[in-house]
């Protein structure tokens, strides 16, 4: 049969929460297990919006864990953890906006923006982050205004997020810093509206 079954992430999706909180995995397997959530949403388009409540919700609960930064292995492990998440929400982003612009149902998300927009806030606030994260941050306000316009401009406006892009733009890594120019320009845009 030809065409995407909507239903098919539904028992993957329960293997992946039931994967999260196995006690037993090993913690450097959750940051790729949470980006999954995104390659889902890409893979389904606008279907996405039956599984965004739980996701959501997932995405949540592991961006407030908490570690002890003089605990190095561990803090590598947390900003490769708000990696996945950051991922998991583009890939949800950009699902959901889909390729058709009839079928966009970023609508959907909308209700959740504060709970992304607040990650953000505490990625761009944290001092020890790494530059992938910064990337992934800078990534995601750029996916989340190419997809809302100037309807999210209230949100984005925010002196932490302008700081991000700016440590962006000033990385010395290339794709850090071009994520970063991309989604400054977008910025722009909205701005100027």
């Amino acid at each position: 049969s030809s065409g995407i079954n909507a239903e098919w992430p539904l028992r993957p999706g329960e293997l992946l929460v039931a994967a999260l909180s196995d006690g037993a995995m090993h913690q450097s397997i959750k940051p790729s297990i949470l980006s999954t959530f995104g390659d889902i949403a890409m893979a389904i388009g606008p279907l996405y919006t039956k599984y965004l409540e739980v996701v959501i919700h997932i995405l949540k609960q592991a961006s407030e864990a908490t570690v002890d930064k003089n605990d190095y292995d561990m803090w590598d492990y947390f900003n490769e953890l708000r990696e996945g998440i950051l991922e998991a929400y583009c890939g949800i982003v950009q699902g959901l906006k889909g390729e058709d612009p009839a079928s966009n149902q970023l609508a959907a998300l909308k209700p959740y923006m504060q709970i992304i927009i607040a990650l953000l806030v505490a990625v761009a606030e944290d001092r020890d982050k790494s530059d992938n994260l910064t990337a992934c941050a800078c990534g995601l306000i750029g996916d989340i205004i190419t997809g809302y316009g100037s309807s999210i401009k209230s949100l984005v406006q925010h002196d932490s997020i302008a700081s991000l892009l700016t440590q962006g733009r000033r990385s010395r890594i290339s794709k850090t810093k071009s994520v970063a120019q991309w989604a400054s320009k977008e910025m722009k845009k909205i701005n100027a509206l």
